[in-house]
């Protein structure tokens, strides 16, 4: 599925807390409506079955409770999306990405392959269900985790044992670790912690840039007697296990670097990625404008210019210039390219820069999760999800806290019916009567923006300060998570009425002169 990824190591947030970022689009010419909820154990189901692959397997009976947010109708599963579990784990799955003919060559997708034939004839072929992927990875994963590693290396297992139908990057972090985890081929993966004082900033593309498999291998295949050896091993990478000989046998490397060092320095983008005309106009641009954003001192504009929009060989991850904010965040993940002559609502440039490259926020987005794990709160109510749903140019994200039992029905009880009880759709309607008068509708859209991200950090500084002091803390954080969302309600109704009145103004039928 289509969507921008921002994964920030703790010493790069504004706060010291772990992020990791995603939005969610729908492929072209459909809309998938969103949803907020809490999974408790007893609705975790223990035989699991995928909509779209029909792979099935058990799941342990030990399941914790988490919120996700996934799809509000189940006609392609679940497709959580984006969670965080009560042991402060959060997970957002999956960037959709994409490999190479050779890395197909070598390990093909595992997709569905349907019965064929008479079921009562010798010619007939049962059905062969398929892998895993977006679909199923948080509900396969995040219920049974206490860290971060323990998530990657679950993850990891699954795709060994079932396979996957579909490339894909996943976010995974807790309070201490940040990582991602790109799947190559059907069976394969790899995974890299990002630095502490780093921020990655991924397109739909394949974005490792520098892998050293000497740390992703050395605490396989040990012995008990090097237990010390082994805790130095995976600091920063882990991989499938056979991933080396993996690819010695299908003679994947094309480096020209024979060294040994060069096992260090992998560069699993050129190795197992893409590079095509349209990563040059769907994928590279996006993580350009993130990177021109949060390191502006950089040339990114001039013809001399290090990185451009079309450049193969943009940083996976650098350090930033300032903290990143959940602000900052929310920006980029809403931006068109501001303040460039490829933005789409701007004035430089020419109407064909204008439609030239993909941006972040488009018609298509159907949440944003910001999933934030503070150090500096205790572990009940250190995870907040920080939400937006619809075109997030046209919106704001909002702090809910995760560890929860229950959530707001104005974020819960999506359908697939248009009303304006839902905060999903209210949110499109607002975008697509205020996307025809942009400039004219964005003072309101700004003002909206504002007010929800200071009651949000207000209402979190209050809600942190009672739950410290009292035993009940999910009642306190579930009455926080519904002031939060009647208060988001009342704006963005009071948005909406705006935006209806001053496009209505705007039509093309509109004539000034009344009868009095």
């Amino acid at each position: 599925m289509s969507c921008t990824t921002i994964l920030i190591g703790k010493s790069a947030t504004y706060d010291g807390s772990t992020i990791i970022a995603r939005n969610d689009d729908s492929g072209h010419g459909k809309y998938d409506p969103k949803r907020f909820i809490a999974v408790n154990p007893e609705n975790q189901p223990r035989h699991y079955r995928s909509v779209l692959s029909h792979v099935e397997m058990d799941l342990p009976d030990d399941p914790c409770r988490y919120s996700i947010a996934p799809n509000a109708l189940n006609n392609r599963g679940v497709l959580a999306e984006a969670g965080i579990n009560v042991r402060n784990v959060a997970m957002t799955a999956t960037e959709t990405i994409a490999v190479n003919e050779r890395v197909l060559a070598a390990d093909p997708m595992v997709e569905l392959e349907p019965a064929s034939g008479d079921a009562q004839s010798a010619d007939y072929v049962p059905e062969r269900p398929g892998g895993i992927g977006e679909e199923d990875f948080i509900t396969l994963v995040l219920p049974y985790v206490s860290t971060a590693r323990e998530a990657v290396l679950r993850l990891g297992g699954l795709l060994e044992r079932y396979g996957t139908y579909e490339a894909n990057g996943i976010g995974i972090s807790d309070v201490n670790e940040v990582w991602y985890v790109e799947t190559i081929g059907g069976h394969h993966w790899i995974a890299k912690r990002v630095p502490d004082d780093c921020y990655a900033a991924i397109p739909n593309q394949l974005g490792l840039d520098d892998f050293d498999i000497e740390d992703a291998l050395g605490g396989r295949h040990r012995d008990q007697q090097q237990v010390e050896q082994q805790q130095r091993d995976q600091r920063q990478h882990m991989c499938s296990a056979d991933l080396d000989t993996w690819i010695q046998a299908h003679h994947l490397d094309r480096s020209m670097d024979k060294s040994p060092e060069h096992r260090r320095h992998l560069n699993p983008r050129r190795m197992f990625g893409t590079a095509t005309a349209k990563d040059h106009i769907y994928n590279t641009p996006r993580a350009w404008y993130m990177q021109r954003y949060l390191n502006p001192s950089h040339d990114w504009d001039s013809p001399q210019a290090r990185y451009t929009p079309i450049s193969e060989d943009i940083p996976w991850c650098r350090r930033p210039e300032n903290a990143i904010s959940i602000g900052d965040i929310d920006f980029l993940m809403s931006s068109h390219y501001e303040d460039t002559p490829y933005d789409v609502y701007g004035s430089r440039g020419t109407e064909e820069s204008r439609h030239r490259y993909r941006p972040i926020g488009i018609n298509r987005n159907g949440h944003l999760g910001i999933l934030q794990i503070r150090p500096y709160e205790p572990p009940a109510n250190s995870a907040v999800i920080w939400l937006s749903f619809g075109s997030n140019p046209f919106t704001s994200v909002a702090p809910f806290y995760a560890n929860v039992r229950t959530t707001p029905e104005y974020l819960s009880e999506t359908t697939g019916e248009v009303t304006t009880d839902s905060w999903y759709w209210t949110n499109r309607i607002i975008a697509a009567i205020a996307d025809p008068h942009f400039v004219e509708n964005g003072n309101a859209i700004e003002h909206f923006r504002e007010n929800i991200l200071s009651y949000g950090d207000r209402l979190l500084v209050q809600t942190d300060v009672i739950s410290r002091h009292d035993e009940h803390v999910p009642d306190i954080l579930e009455q926080s998570n519904e002031t939060m969302a009647d208060y988001l309600r009342s704006q963005t109704n009071e948005l909406l009425a705006q935006v209806l009145y001053t496009s209505s103004n705007l039509m093309r039928n509109s004539f000034t002169m009344s009868d009095r």
